[in-house]
């Protein structure tokens, strides 16, 4: 494939849908292809797609240790409706042995070294021996996110990175939600659009953000998973490097 139809074809996945974008990812990239599974609504709908095209996607959740009950029991739900393991990626400390090392409410004190900890750190050894990496964000939920390409370079982890659902607005999500039956958390009816752990997510009001539940007066809206992608020109050698 010469430089032109690689453009094409990568022009094509930026309004190709979903399910596409991802069967594209698993003929490329499996079995070294990884979804970051968050529990969010987008999350679901990614898990959902992924379950009924029967791709070959190691589907992970960073379990900090502080999720809500609520997060848990849609875990276990959604096991059962799709048959599917979703693996659980723990800290190497336990939320105990990081208050014995680094003191008591380190999400208070520190919240970014906190989110280091609990999920950068994790994600970092979820991906290690993989090529491509999926995650669930979109362009309109933070300006931090506004840019936001449904194929990218990871600059942290040296991994392509895929958003199938970047440009997909949020009503979208809950038509698919809704039209699929696909379970999702009950806390989301109850004024927590964006659910994260119990210390560092609050209630949003009508009006705000979607994700001004998170981190609420910390100055943050990102645990730093996500960062800057490189340029284009990256991703194309990378996905030549990496397919299978």
């Amino acid at each position: 494939m010469d430089v032109a139809e690689r453009q094409s074809e990568y022009g094509r996945l930026e309004s190709a849908d979903a399910a596409d974008v991802l069967a594209w990812a698993a003929e490329r990239f499996a079995p070294r292809l990884a979804f970051a599974f968050g529990f969010g609504p987008e999350g679901c709908v990614l898990f959902d797609l992924i379950a009924r095209l029967e791709l070959d996607v190691d589907v992970f959740t960073l379990d900090t240790g502080l999720l809500f009950p609520e997060t848990r029991t849609l875990w276990r739900r959604l096991e059962l409706r799709y048959g599917r393991t979703i693996r659980a990626v723990r800290p190497r400390q336990t939320v105990e042995e990081q208050a014995a090392a680094h003191g008591e409410l380190l999400w208070e004190r520190a919240p970014d070294r906190c989110c280091h900890l609990r999920k950068v750190e994790p994600l970092a050894r979820a991906l290690d021996g993989h090529a491509a990496w999926i995650s669930a964000i979109r362009r309109e939920q933070t300006p931090s996110r506004a840019q936001t390409r449904v194929l990218e370079s990871d600059p942290v982890h040296g991994l392509v990175k895929i958003n199938p659902l970047a440009h997909w607005p949020r009503a979208r999500v809950w038509d698919h939600l809704t039209t699929h039956g696909v379970p999702v958390n009950t806390l989301h009816a109850h004024g927590y659009p964006s659910v994260g752990c119990v210390p560092c997510t609050s209630r949003v009001a009508p009006g705000e953000d979607e994700r001004a539940g998170r981190w609420r007066g910390q100055g943050k809206s990102e645990c730093g998973i996500h960062s800057r992608p490189r340029p284009d020109a990256v991703v194309e050698d990378q996905v030549r490097g990496a397919a299978r």
